[in-house]
């Protein structure tokens, strides 16, 4: 009797969009947050891997944003100050 080695279970494909979704969270923020999102719906449909991906491009996404949106409040709060100051 021939034995044949045990391959493991099949794994379903990992979806496109949570690896744009991961990408684009670093490169355009809201890129990465939309994607991530229709990923996340994806994924809930057709059970393919890739949610923690999709999840991280969404937090990061936000995370970026609200990075840049304090950076700007700052930078408009201090060329204010120092324009009034001049």
């Amino acid at each position: 009797m021939i034995q044949t080695p045990y391959t493991g279970a099949v794994q379903s494909k990992l979806n496109t969009l949570s690896i744009v979704a991961i990408i684009g969270a670093f490169v355009i923020p809201i890129v990465g947050v939309v994607v991530g999102i229709i990923s996340l719906r994806q994924i809930k449909q057709t059970g393919e891997r890739g949610h923690g991906l999709a999840l991280a491009g969404v937090i990061i996404g936000i995370a970026f944003i609200v990075i840049y949106l304090l950076v700007a409040i700052i930078s408009a709060v201090a060329g204010a100050v120092s324009y009034s100051s001049y």
